[in-house]
């Protein structure tokens, strides 16, 4: 409760305290002059003496004049108690409302100031009761305002000091992104690259498995081939034996051809002339026995040179039959590593061809990464403004340690 409150409480119960004392004062008054003028007129109605009810009826009006007299005395004091008592009023009232004025005029210049931007003013508190403990407010505010101004100016450095951190290192870690990006793109490429050279090979691969089996084929049916023609060899050297046997009978036969024409021309030229015929015949034996013999031992040549060179042939294609066979073996176990090839490109074409599709993903994500710092690179370039205008509107504030 403010004290001008209370002042006019304090008044207007006085005021009501006096008229309260004067009204009981003056029914007191009014009602002792009626019980008075009620006795002296019942005094006056019992008596029969003239003289005495005239004496009765004057000192009625000795008693109305006494009491209107008494009354005026009752005015007159209330009217005298009550101008001191407003008077005094009137001065506290002034004399409170220039204390009042004089906190208000205070309290205005410290705002004026605080408006000015100088928080390093203080609030000279001489008032008292709620004028002091406005004062007290206004002083406690400041000093609020001004910690909260230092605190303010204080974070706005922190912040614009963080944010040059913070975009220097979005604008590194841009850099980097952006190399990365590049990097990943050719990386891309070449992943590529390797993935249609992997398919293009695995299609060799597999081309290559398939000649391996056809050449399997063909040299199994060559071994087939190969052994057919060992065995015709070997039938041919053994019917060169037979020739050379069937020669050697021949010649045996030629030989005694030839010993028995020998005989024949003996036996003809003991005959003499009679022989002479039959030496010519025997002669001519002879010379077909020799002519068989020469035959058969040229063909006995020939058949053993042939069956040498049959033989030397048996083993050649002997030789070329096992030959066939390690060829046979050895596509046999090329078609099946090309097998194992091709199964194995296949795989890593479908391995590379998912790690591409990765790369490709991780390329997409590592260019959102790079516009999202981009983005957060603006953004803290405007949170680095907005606290660079935050700290040039704090320094429109003069604060205590600034004014020392």
């Amino acid at each position: 409760m403010s004290v001008i409150t209370k002042l006019n409480l304090w008044l207007a119960l006085l005021v009501v305290s006096l008229l309260t004392v004067s009204a009981v004062a003056w029914m007191a008054q009014g009602a002792a002059h009626q019980r008075a003028d009620a006795a002296l007129q019942q005094a006056a109605s019992a008596t029969r003496d003239a003289g005495a009810g005239e004496r009765l009826q004057i000192q009625r009006r000795q008693l109305a004049d006494e009491s209107e007299a008494e009354r005026h005395r009752l005015v007159l004091l209330l009217g005298v108690l009550l101008v001191p008592v407003i008077v005094v009023a009137v001065v506290l009232r002034l004399s409170i409302r220039e204390g009042i004025l004089r906190s208000i005029r205070a309290a205005a210049h410290v705002i004026g100031r605080v408006a000015e931007g100088d928080l390093t003013v203080r609030v000279n508190i001489s008032a008292h009761g709620e004028t002091q403990k406005m004062l007290q407010g206004l002083d406690g505010m400041t000093s609020d305002l001004r910690n909260l101004v230092g605190e303010v100016a204080s974070s706005a450095r922190m912040v614009a000091d963080t944010s040059s951190q913070i975009a220097q290192g979005n604008l590194d870690l841009s850099q980097r992104t952006e190399e990365q990006a590049s990097t990943l793109e050719e990386t891309a490429s070449s992943m590529e690259e390797l993935t249609s050279t992997v398919a293009h090979n695995a299609d060799n691969a597999r081309q290559a498995s398939q000649l391996a089996v056809n050449a399997s084929e063909v040299a199994r049916k060559g071994g087939q081939v190969v052994s057919q023609v060992v065995s015709t060899m070997t039938d041919i050297s053994s019917s060169s034996r037979k020739i050379g046997d069937i020669i050697g009978v021949i010649d045996g036969i030629a030989f005694q051809t030839n010993i028995l024409a020998l005989n024949a021309a003996v036996e003809a030229a003991r005959a003499g002339e009679q022989g002479r015929g039959f030496a010519v015949v025997a002669a001519e034996v002879r010379s077909l026995a020799q002519r068989s013999a020469a035959a058969a031992k040229e063909i006995k040549t020939l058949i053993v040179a042939s069956g040498e060179r049959v033989d030397t042939g048996a083993k050649l294609v002997g030789a070329a039959g096992g030959t066939m066979t390690e060829i046979v073996d050895s596509i046999r176990r090329v078609t099946d590593i090309m097998s194992a090839i091709t199964t194995s490109t296949s795989a890593q074409s479908d391995d590379i061809g998912q790690v591409s599709g990765e790369v490709g993903q991780l390329d997409q994500m590592t260019q959102q990464n790079a516009a999202m710092v981009e983005q957060s690179a603006a953004a803290t370039e405007g949170l680095k403004l907005q606290a660079q205008r935050m700290a040039q509107s704090v320094r429109a504030f003069r604060l205590a340690e600034e004014a020392a």
